[in-house]
């Protein structure tokens, strides 16, 4: 259904100059007075009537004695470029073919069109009218033009995957991406479904997903060279998440389709990482499933035994998510992985703790817990570390089984799911999960309201760097 994971450039960046491209001027506020001498006095004058000021998103357009638009000022107040800025602008300015004019690093050159481009985002699948939005942007001469748009690609294949209603996303649908993709980058692919899940004594993953009409199942993805790293991304894949018979209100199931929004995260980071040629062996797990409703539906208070061999009391059936990712882990595990990255819309919890812009991360890795933080705060992509308070895991334990899936109180929500996630990676495997919300509530430049791919620069940049 999809095509953004294909190496065709981006439509709104180009790397030749057009002579009538439009200049671009970032300008900020402690540039101002020296950018504002260097204008002729029409402009200055176009300046103070407008009163800019180069205050962080000002947008000011400037026309030629036709009345087209010859020149751009963009303020950026006194922080630093950053992608959404620039989304503002080419949401702002008409269309047609513009530069930026300042001089850029590499990497602003690259936050630049990356912002540039996912102005130009819109899901326009199921509309007649699509979206008519064409700027385009002529990117620096030391802008890694094909990575940008790999990242672009990535993104918009995540909020695409998100945004599409499970009528035509359920479990089989996400398998025909997933399929999709190991095909265009000669990937291998198996998927296990249905009964014989039981057989392989995925019981987690079937259990969940057993009373919704089309099978529950756990595709397995794996690229590249095998004596290379092993780097394993699992993502939660309810397609539609009722909550069981511990049903969700109805407002709480608006946007449930969002749910298997972990694998269309790490389905957009392989994508980025097989396009980059990683020297890594990637495998990605994805158990895809509807937590339904219907006679044979599990029921709060049954035992399951996982993969693991841990016997798991269901304390409530809309903590779905643990139970099919406890099952990939213990999977994952087995070939002892250098490491493991698991993508969940998991918890509530996590957008009480930080809100829904910034998805907390979990790790028992020091160094990584670092460097992800750095990578984060360099590529504008939000990510915060919380912590695995191990004391808290007694508050899963249970009474009649070795755990149970939920803690009995509302409290540190976020932590105890992820403790109970490490529960089912095995030791000295380095391990983080990503309690994403995969959702931007409201419309701002560059994210339009639906699916979002939240952290994925930032993993990104940390797998560069560390396996070149």
């Amino acid at each position: 259904m999809f095509t953004h994971f294909k190496t065709d450039d981006s439509q709104v960046l180009a790397s030749s100059k057009d002579k009538n491209a439009i200049p671009i001027w970032l300008v900020s506020t402690n540039q101002f007075e020296e950018w504002e001498e260097e204008l002729s006095k029409i402009q200055k004058k176009w300046v103070d009537v407008n009163k800019f000021k180069a205050s962080r998103n000002e947008t000011l357009l400037f026309s030629n004695a036709d009345g087209k638009v010859a020149a751009v000022a963009v303020g950026l107040g006194s922080e630093e470029i950053d992608p959404w800025i620039i989304s503002k602008c080419a949401e702002v300015v008409p269309n047609g073919t513009y530069f930026i004019s300042n001089k850029l690093s590499e990497h602003q050159a690259n936050i630049a069109a990356f912002g540039w481009a996912m102005a130009h985002y819109k899901y326009d699948h199921y509309l007649a009218k699509k979206n008519q939005k064409l700027a385009v942007l002529v990117v620096a001469e030391n802008c890694a033009l094909s990575y940008v748009n790999s990242l672009v690609r990535g993104t918009a294949f995540t909020r695409d995957l998100v945004n599409t209603p499970t009528c035509d996303m359920g479990p089989d649908k996400l398998e025909v991406e997933a399929r999709q993709l190991a095909k265009y980058f000669d990937a291998k692919i198996s998927v296990i479904k249905g009964s014989d899940l039981l057989k392989r004594n995925l019981n987690s993953i079937h259990t969940v997903g057993r009373a919704a009409e089309i099978e529950p199942r756990l595709i397995d993805i794996i690229w590249g060279d095998k004596k290379a790293p092993k780097v394993t991304l699992i993502g939660k894949g309810v397609c539609f998440d009722t909550g069981g018979l511990d049903i969700k209100p109805s407002s709480a199931m608006l946007i449930m389709k969002k749910d298997m929004g972990g694998a269309a995260h790490v389905l957009g980071l392989g994508q980025m990482i097989m396009e980059a040629g990683l020297n890594i062996r990637l495998r990605i797990l994805i158990p895809a499933v509807e937590n339904n409703i219907a006679g044979n539906a599990f029921r709060p208070g049954d035992i399951i035994k996982s993969y693991h061999g841990t016997t798991i009391e269901v304390g409530n059936t809309d903590a779905e998510g643990r139970l099919v990712l406890c099952d990939a882990l213990s999977l994952a595990s087995e070939e002892k992985p250098d490491l493991i990255l698991d993508f969940a819309t998991l918890t509530g919890a996590a957008r009480v703790a930080l809100g829904a812009d910034i998805p907390p991360y979990f790790t028992d890795d020091e160094n990584m817990k670092i460097q992800l933080a750095e990578q984060s705060k360099k590529h504008h992509d939000p990510l915060w570390p919380l912590p695995l308070y191990l004391p808290y895991k007694e508050h899963l334990l249970s009474d009649i089984a070795d755990l149970n899936n939920v803690s009995p109180g509302g409290f540190g929500g976020a932590i105890t799911a992820a403790l109970f996630l490490q529960h089912f990676v095995s030791k000295n495997i380095p391990w983080t999960h990503f309690d994403v919300y995969a959702w931007n509530q409201n419309a701002r430049p560059g994210r339009p309201k639906g699916g979002e791919a939240m952290g994925l620069r930032a993993v990104f940049g940390f797998l560069s760097q560390k396996y070149k």
